[in-house]
């Protein structure tokens, strides 16, 4: 049976952004997590080893499979920035299109720095996520 490995831990998101041995990389995770702290209005919580999540909603789908998750989230890896947002939304895809440097993943959104990017793009991005989150997975 499969295990969901990525679950809401008490680790300390201060901590965590501590650990990170780049210093440029390390002063974006602060900057990002401001930026999501203020659009969500959630506390940030570590999510698995290593991703910083804000709010959280309760998939199932018609698989069967079911879990917790962020509603948004990041993690700043070693290689580059990885921003978590709702897939399935064509709007994702339209605001991409003026979000600045970046790539995309089957699900993620990788970004080098916080300064390659359009931060009203990326408060849009948050704000649409968890708006498309909430109304496909509403709280039962």
């Amino acid at each position: 049976m499969y295990k969901l490995k990525t679950k809401e831990t008490d680790n300390s998101v201060i901590e965590f952004i501590e650990s990170v041995e780049n210093p440029k990389k390390r002063e974006d995770a602060y900057q990002l997590l401001d930026i999501f702290t203020e659009t969500t209005g959630y506390k940030a919580k570590i999510w698995g080893p290593s991703i910083i999540g804000f709010g959280a909603y309760h998939y199932k789908y018609e698989s069967g499979h079911e879990g917790d998750a962020p509603l948004v989230g990041f993690s700043p890896r070693k290689a580059k920035i990885s921003l978590y947002f709702a897939i399935g939304d064509a709007e994702r895809e339209n605001l991409l299109k003026d979000f600045g440097k970046h790539t995309t993943g089957k699900a993620c959104v990788y970004i080098n720095k916080v300064a390659d990017i359009n931060e009203d793009v990326l408060k849009a991005l948050i704000n649409q996520s968890i708006s498309f989150l909430k109304e496909t997975f509403p709280n039962p």
